[in-house]
């Protein structure tokens, strides 16, 4: 099996990630940089591996990410549901374990619109009696 690629979209708030999975070792690349060099916050870096120990899977894939928009946990949450959906191309049977955990849902929370006559969404200006 010549170069084989795995391959999963990934969203989440503004967030998207392009994730490719190939036969490896584990080494995670975001963004043409390391893992580590790329998330500063450790507990970033679990949810990007959570799919993989679900799976078992952490030194049998490399990872390979694009991922544009949003702030780093919406990257981190992105790159997590790109690894999951890779993973159900690599193999069927591990759709039941990614589920269960709640992987393969798409996050729905996005940021609300703000609303005229207020500041933000639901920031309304300051009340002054006079």
């Amino acid at each position: 099996m010549a170069n084989v690629k795995f391959y999963g979209t990934g969203r989440r708030k503004k967030s998207i990630a392009r994730v490719y999975l190939t036969p490896g070792t584990g080494k995670i690349t975001i963004n043409k940089r390391d893992i580590d060099e790329y998330l500063g916050l450790e507990t970033l870096k679990l949810i990007v591996r959570q799919p993989l120990v679900a799976t078992e899977t952490l030194d049998k894939f490399d990872v390979l990410v694009n991922v544009h928009g949003g702030g780093f946990s919406g990257q981190a949450g992105a790159i997590r549901h790109g690894i999951s959906r890779a993973l159900l191309h690599a193999d069927a049977e591990y759709r039941p374990i990614l589920k269960k955990a709640g992987y393969l849902t798409r996050d729905p929370r996005m940021k609300e619109r703000k609303k005229y006559g207020l500041k933000a969404a639901r920031r309304a200006p300051q009340f002054s009696k006079r």
